[in-house]
């Protein structure tokens, strides 16, 4: 088929992910149709599905940086991949069978690349022979600037354990020609929450927060699309909340207990000085930045101002959203005459309180208002980057990643039906 040929009939594919927050696995089941502009999705179904308490202790503790074997990193990707696959199963249960499947994964190492990586991702590429490698080129020349992304739960066993073809392993191929790899949304945003005449900032809030710029979608509009990480989003919240709560909680729900406290101004100065807010998109970051190291920091700080839990949590929650609004004053072209918040944070009420107080008359709305769900735009996103992998349609957009060009992102398995 060919790529911009109009797709009339409507493709069952499941999308699955978990982000860095690590709180499950995000699973969407939909209908999908066309193309890009003409693009059509119906949520037929969407549900998370928690990992099991030791397999998701194991993956916070690999994303931290214990060291840990190739044989039992081997054995976390296969837990990962079996529970995506049941993830799978029990999403159709009551419908038609899906043809396809998106499995982002779940990410437990980022890197992105260093300054000049897609320059020099482009050059690596000329050195290259049928053979291989020119071994006279120095390896650590190819590999030190560019990035590095591992998603484990493998697409293989996915496609094997579910007799579905599967599209995994999404960022390798921007990040193969200097890429970041992330954000990998934008595009899908562009062809769902784009408005005629609206700017718009789609706001991910996960684990790591993640803006997408759509501008009014005339003329030259979708190389004018702008997105980055812009920080932490739940991350710092979650691993706070734990600590408190002793681990009797693992987020805060409703945003109640950040509610209940007062944040701390000088604080917040403080942090955003870290040099990540201050440093140019295209950028990309995780929780090998944002985790549990720059908690201890975060909690070592608080103690000059002698704060108690509800205040630390409100302090965390204003660096969330001062970090957003931050980003937004300095690196787009223009303020958003709408924002759009999507993904476990837009249900925390107190941040998205906060977000609006400091974007003053900018709405603030989640995607649910608009027709897309909020809980399950980062799942239903992997099911049509799986769907136009298959059909041929790059998925990147490089003013996003800052690759150099447009790729097909994913690597196909074919189920075993």
């Amino acid at each position: 088929m060919h790529p911009t040929e109009e797709v009339a009939v409507p493709t069952r594919v499941i999308g699955l992910i978990s982000g860095t927050s690590v709180d499950g696995i995000d699973a969407a089941f939909v209908e999908i149709s066309g193309t890009e502009l003409d693009l059509k999705i119906e949520l037929l179904a969407g549900a998370t599905y928690p990992y099991p308490a030791e397999l998701r202790e194991r993956i916070l503790a690999v994303g931290a940086g214990v060291a840990i074997s190739m044989a039992e990193l081997a054995e976390i990707d296969d837990a990962i991949a079996i529970v995506f696959a049941q993830a799978a199963q029990n999403i159709q249960i009551g419908h038609q069978p899906a043809t396809l499947i998106g499995s982002h994964g779940q990410t437990v190492y980022h890197r992105p690349p260093k300054e000049g990586a897609g320059e020099q991702g482009s050059r690596g590429r000329g050195m290259l022979t049928p053979h291989g490698l020119n071994l006279s080129y120095p390896l650590t020349a190819l590999s030190t600037p560019l990035g590095y992304s591992l998603q484990l739960g493998r697409g293989a066993l996915i496609a094997h354990l579910t007799a579905t073809t599967t599209v995994s392993n999404f960022r390798v191929a921007d990040i193969a020609i200097g890429g970041h790899g992330a954000p990998l949304v934008p595009r899908v945003d562009a062809y769902l929450l784009s408005h005629p005449q609206e700017g718009r900032c789609i706001q991910n809030i996960g684990g790591i927060g993640n803006v997408a710029y759509i501008p009014p979608r005339y003329g030259d509009w979708l190389s004018k699309i702008r997105a980055w990480d812009t920080g932490p989003g739940n991350s710092l919240l979650d691993l706070a909340v734990e600590h408190l709560s002793a681990g009797a909680k693992t987020y805060d729900e409703d945003g109640n207990w950040a509610a209940s406290g007062t944040p701390c101004d000088p604080l917040i100065e403080q942090w955003l000085s870290q040099d990540y807010f201050h440093l140019p998109p295209p950028k990309s970051t995780g929780r090998e930045l944002f985790g549990i190291t720059y908690l201890h920091q975060c909690l070592k700080d608080a103690q000059a101002y002698q704060l108690n839990a509800a205040d630390i949590l409100a302090t965390l929650t204003e660096l969330t959203a001062a970090s957003i609004v931050h980003s937004y004053r300095t690196f787009l072209p223009e303020m958003p005459q709408r924002v759009l918040l999507c993904g476990g944070g837009s249900r925390n009420l107190y941040l998205k309180q906060r977000l609006q107080l400091l974007l003053t008359s900018i709405p603030v709305w989640t995607t649910d208002e608009v027709g897309l769900s909020a809980d399950f735009k980062e799942a239903i996103a992997f099911a049509i980057l799986a769907y136009w992998r298959n059909l041929g349609i790059p998925g990147n957009l490089p003013t996003a990643t800052g690759a150099p060009e447009e790729v097909l992102l994913g690597e196909i398995y074919q189920g075993d039906s």
